[in-house]
């Protein structure tokens, strides 16, 4: 896809995003209350089913800094000590990485120095950043989740890292799995990155991994969508857009007003719909309380 191209579908984009990009909360306001109690209404067995991978702490191809995890308490001999002691523990990540589960707000992503809905790049400092931090889903993210199974689609347990997802690929998802995107919804597009990974284990997903084609993001505008994620990046790698590496965080975060979730995971969800008939759940999606936060980890929970 050429920058010319990509630019102008980036235009066409923001321009249909709530208040043409400039909504401070991005696509979260078509959550209405109305649709989180019929996505409340819809829960049917009581199945609950975590979408997030569990936190990594050891160096991988993919994870060169991982999430370091330290025990700070009890000290040595005070396990067998009489009286009360506490088990403490410390825990720091780089929360944009390659391998572990997290959630993008709108500020993480600067283009043309600036952020979603024109706000000033500048606000972003040192101390944090200062608009449309993580403190806009502070009260989570609940609505109706559906998820789309690509690599089931095609036939295949995964989807090579550089191949990409289209808008027809998401459109005949919706008709093979009898389930369709609608308005504040929270679209998860499965491309088989975890299964890949624990199969063949871990490679430079910076540089190769399967994810969204920019032109499928007119069927997520189309539907209305309020939130995407995915079990790899969303973006392809290599771009498909040459001089803009991550075209889908752009067009999604920046245009659209999309919170983003990256590398979720879906091995444990698919069997369950599966066996239940059905692809779409209650989602609910619990960040930190992080204020001046560009993201977080994030721990998405379907309730079936």
């Amino acid at each position: 896809m050429s920058e010319a191209a990509f630019r102008d579908l980036y235009r066409r984009l923001r321009d249909q995003a709530p208040d043409g990009g400039a909504h401070p909360r991005g696509a979260l306001d078509r959550i209405t209350p109305e649709r989180v109690v019929a996505a409340a209404a819809g829960v049917r067995y009581g199945r609950t089913v975590s979408m997030a991978a569990p936190i990594e702490t050891t160096p991988g191809l993919d994870d060169r800094e991982p999430a370091s995890h330290r025990m700070t308490a009890p000290a040595p001999g005070e396990t067998d000590a009489p009286g009360l002691h506490f088990a403490r523990d410390r825990f720091a990540m780089n929360v944009h990485g390659d391998v572990d589960s997290h959630l993008d707000a709108l500020c993480h992503v600067i283009f043309d120095g600036e952020l979603h809905g024109g706000v000033p790049a500048s606000s972003v400092t040192p101390d944090g950043a200062g608009a449309l931090t993580l403190d806009l889903v502070r009260d989570g993210i609940v609505g109706r989740g559906v998820l789309l199974d690509i690599p089931r689609l095609r036939g295949v347990p995964w989807l090579d890292p550089g191949d990409e997802v289209t808008a027809a690929d998401l459109t005949a998802a919706e008709a093979a799995q009898e389930v369709t995107v609608g308005p504040g919804d929270l679209l998860f597009v499965r491309v088989g990155h975890r299964r890949r990974r624990r199969s063949l284990g871990a490679w430079n997903a910076a540089e190769a991994r399967a994810g969204l084609h920019p032109e499928a993001m007119p069927f997520l505008a189309e539907r209305r969508v309020a939130a995407l994620g995915s079990d790899g990046n969303n973006d392809t790698a290599p771009s498909a857009v040459a001089e803009v590496p991550f075209p889908v965080h752009v067009l999604a975060v920046h245009a659209m007003g999309l919170h983003l979730m990256d590398y979720l995971d879906f091995e444990e969800l698919v069997p369950v719909c599966e066996q239940l008939g059905r692809w779409h759940f209650l989602c609910v999606v619990a960040p930190l309380r992080l204020p001046a936060a560009t993201g977080s980890p994030v721990n998405p929970i379907a309730v079936l």
